[in-house]
């Protein structure tokens, strides 16, 4: 399992960015998905979530109404509109996977990409 994370950067307050991960070594479409972050002020913790066929969702309080998952089946893509973004969304972003394997749960992480939103 490979999940690569990219469009990270620096970006003013009220900007945008697009995160996009690239998922191999599974049956992508089978799975939910999901992106985390990691910022000064907080441990790792989930950030929005996305079904296998992409039509169920869910986000973070703070993050509602600004930032937007979705994926691509075919490309085996997930990606994350990040709207409107303030100083407090700086931090590492993580694509995650998860499901209950043969020999108990499994999950898998990209690297992280770094996002930082100057004020």
């Amino acid at each position: 399992v490979q999940l690569v994370e990219s469009g990270g950067g620096l970006v003013q307050a009220g900007g945008s960015l697009k995160l996009s991960c690239a998922a191999s070594g599974f049956t992508f479409s089978r799975y939910g998905m999901a992106w985390y972050r990691q910022t000064p002020r907080e441990e790792r913790a989930w950030v929005a979530v996305i079904n296998s066929n992409g039509r169920i969702t869910d986000y973070k309080d703070s993050v509602k109404g600004r930032f937007t998952i979705s994926r691509d089946n075919g490309k085996k893509m997930v990606y994350l509109q990040m709207n409107n973004l303030k100083p407090e969304d700086t931090g590492v972003y993580y694509c995650q996977t998860a499901w209950s394997g043969d020999s108990g749960p499994e999950e898998y992480w990209g690297q992280g990409i770094q996002v930082t939103v100057s004020s």
